[in-house]
Parts: C-alpha cells; sequence; structure tokens
C-alpha cells in the first residue's frame, strides 16, 4: 500500500505548511486540500520567487501530482478563477490534473457582507472573506454548493432563498443594505466554465486513486488551535482543521492515513484577536516579527508574536495523532542570547524554561550534525517534551533549506 501523508498545522496556522507540502509534492501522485477556503495562504519560494495560493493544493507546482479540492472546502468562484488565471500565466498546466469536489459550499457576496459586518461587531478577526458565514449555511442544510451549477432554474431558486435570508440578516440584524438576487445569481454563473472544467464527485475520485494504491498528500490549512472544537474558543475558524478533518473533508477513513506530518515554528505566532499566554511585547518579540517576516500571506496583516507553548503543542500532538514534527523557521531564532519555552501554566501564565541561544547562523544548513549544540539542545528538548521526533527542520523559506533526519 502507499503512504499516504497528512501535513497540519499544530498552532494557529501559518507554521510553513506551504513549504514543506511543495517539498512533498515531488514524490507523491496527488495533493488534496479538505477544508478551509481563501483564508489560507500558503507561501512557497520556488528559485527565488514567491507564490502564494489560497484555495489550490501546493501539488499545483508539479506536473506529477493531481490535485483535489474537497468537499469540506468553502469556495469562493471569483478568488479560484484568479488563482488558476495568475498560475496558467507561468504556463502551470490544469489540465486533466485539478479537480473541484461538486460537494463544495459556494460563497457568495452576501457571506462576505455578512463576515465584516459581524467582526465589526464582535471582533473575532475573522479575514472577512465569507468563509463563518458559508460553514453556517452548510451545517444548516441551506448552502449552495458548486454542483448545483449543473442546472440554472435549481442553482436560482436557491440563490433566491439563501440570499434572501441573508438579506433579512443584514436589514435587519445589521442596518446593511440588502443584495440583489439577480446579481448574485449573474456573478456565480458567469464562473461556470469552472463548473464544466473541474467539477467532479470527490469521494469516487478519493476512492479509485486509493484503489490504484496512489500516493495521497493531505493538505491541512490553518492550525490546530484554530479548529473549530479543539481551538482557542470562540477566536477559532469555522472548520476542522485537526486529523478528523480530513475523513469529513474528503470521504474518506482514517486508515488511509498512514503517517501524519505536524508542523510547529520554533516560536509561536497568531494573527488576530484571541488568548495567547507567551505573547512577547518587547523588543524580543520585534525581533521574531522583524527577522522571521511575520505578515499574514492572506491579510497581510502583523501577527503577533511569542515564545513556543510546548504545553499546546504537546496537546496538538496528541489531537492529531501526530507522527512526525517539523519544526520549522528555526533560523529565525539565530540573534537571540537567551530564549525561553513555555512548560506548563500557572493559572493564566506561562512558566518558562530558558535556554542559552546558539548565536550564529543556521539559515541553510542541511545536515542535523552541523548545527549549533545550543539549537540541538532547543530541538532535542521540544522533541523529549512532547514525545515525538522532529524529522525535518526548515532553516530558511527555500526549498533546499532543509534538514531531513
Amino acid at each position: 500500500m502507499s503512504e499516504n501523508t497528512l501535513i497540519l498545522g499544530l498552532q494557529w496556522g501559518d507554521e510553513g505548511k506551504g513549504k514543506i507540502v511543495d517539498n512533498l509534492s515531488e514524490k507523491v501522485d496527488a495533493v488534496c486540500r479538505f477544508q478551509g477556503g481563501h483564508n489560507a495562504g500558503h507561501t512557497i519560494k520556488v528559485n527565488g520567487e514567491q507564490t502564494v495560493l489560497h484555495l489550490i493544493p501546493s501539488g499545483i507546482l508539479h506536473d506529477n501530482a493531481k490535485c483535489l479540492i474537497g468537499n469540506g472546502v468553502v469556495l469562493a468562484l471569483d478568488a479560484l478563477d484568479k488563482e488558476i488565471n495568475n498560475l496558467q500565466k507561468r504556463d502551470i498546466n490544469f489540465n486533466d490534473r485539478f479537480f473541484v469536489s461538486s460537494a463544495c459550499t459556494l460563497i457568495l457576496p452576501s457571506h462576505i457582507s455578512i463576515d465584516k459586518v459581524r467582526d465589526k461587531k464582535e471582533s473575532i478577526g475573522t479575514t472577512g472573506r465569507g468563509i463563518g458565514p458559508a460553514y453556517e449555511d452548510k451545517i444548516g442544510r441551506r448552502a449552495v454548493r458548486f454542483g448545483d451549477l449543473a442546472d440554472k432554474t435549481v442553482l436560482k431558486e436557491k440563490i433566491k432563498l439563501l440570499v434572501g435570508y441573508h438579506n433579512r440578516l443584514l436589514e435587519e440584524l445589521y442596518d446593511h443594505e440588502a443584495h440583489d438576487i439577480d446579481e448574485v445569481f449573474n456573478e456565480i454563473v458567469k464562473f461556470e466554465h469552472l463548473y464544466k472544467k473541474y467539477c467532479i464527485d470527490s469521494q469516487d475520485l478519493m476512492h479509485k486513486w486509493i484503489s490504484e494504491k496512489k500516493s495521497i498528500l493531505f493538505e491541512g490549512a490553518q492550525g490546530t488551535l484554530l479548529d473549530i472544537d479543539h481551538g482557542t474558543y470562540p477566536y477559532v475558524t469555522s472548520s476542522s482543521t485537526t486529523a478528523g478533518g480530513v475523513s469529513t473533508g474528503l470521504g474518506i477513513g482514517p486508515k488511509f492515513i498512514n503517517k501524519i506530518i505536524g508542523i510547529s515554528k520554533a516560536y509561536a505566532t497568531r494573527v488576530g484577536e484571541g488568548p495567547f499566554l507567551t505573547e512577547l511585547f518587547d523588543e524580543n518579540g520585534e525581533l521574531l516579527a522583524n527577522k522571521g517576516n511575520e505578515f499574514g500571506a492572506t491579510t497581510g496583516r502583523p501577527r503577533r508574536c511569542g515564545w513556543l507553548d510546548l504545553v499546546a503543542l504537546k496537546k496538538a500532538v496528541f489531537t492529531n495523532s501526530v507522527t512526525d514534527l517539523c519544526i520549522t523557521k528555526l533560523d529565525v531564532l539565530d540573534e537571540m542570547e537567551k530564549i525561553n519555552i513555555c512548560v506548563e501554566y500557572d493559572e493564566d501564565k506561562p512558566v518558562y524554561k530558558e535556554f542559552e541561544g546558539w548565536l550564529s547562523s543556521t539559515e541553510g544548513v542541511t545536515e542535523y550534525k552541523n548545527l549549533p549544540k545550543n539549537a540541538k539542545k532547543y530541538i532535542e528538548y521540544i522533541e523529549d517534551f512532547i514525545k515525538c521526533s522532529a524529522s525535518i527542520i526548515s532553516t530558511g523559506p527555500s526549498r533546499d533549506q532543509t534538514i531531513s533526519r
């Protein structure tokens, strides 16, 4: 049986999943997204050129890999169309290798309006892209799906009912102007070419790939601490970002996941509102933000920075049955004289263990034996605490700046 691997974030997203997925995509037959929407932002650097993917799996950059957006993803057709066009301008081939589930819930313009006006009132810190409201309609069994483009009469009726519901919310609760139903319908129908070219029964496709013993990479978005059930609720995303999301978001059983790689930065970051016990407000936080270039790939918002929280990391490893740890951005800590790690909580305060920094460059190191002694001590303490080995260590943004153990 071919090995199927899940890659997911163990923090609040932005852990560097895109680079790792990109590296592993060279060796697999297919790469699949299973949750989230275009609120994700996977940044990949190849030959000095940076690519940010919000919806399309990172495997699209490798001709050997087929790519699937699964039923657990909520889909903004305008964002998908733009992303496809941008990649095709770079001669990326989509023919017979890119597929989108017919069961994907569509994000309508009215979802975006609800998201924005609601976040102004509640300050959850969403990206304002309609993700949460779209998932609400999915759970409420009133969503418009990608496969509904097969029949324009059915599509129009579903849009009429859903946008009518949205308009009542917008006008009565938020004093916001209503959306014209015909305009929303026309906005969706103009992307009919995407339906004709890419729409597929994704569960049938997954069954086919698994039956053919294809090696599959499951690409997670966001991170465990943003999971709707297991994250820092209510400051979370609206989907299942943990390992369980693969089964529901692609329609496969958990036994088909053979390896689970959990990704964590060597420190911690968070975008938007919500608790962050190890957050730094001093020059150390500034150093992490500046050296780590900590700005959101999707929103451009500056990320909050802090020390690594091993209590939260250990829980995330357990929640996801992680088999392999990947530590990213080790090189960002190169200039730190002292480095702290949170090892327990004293009520709502972190308790730290202090480490001596290594004050030498780890950027571009590709052999574990060539890391500074104190960098090895730091990594090995993390491994021992969470009871999981770091098989991948990233020492820079490029593909080749990676240690494999």
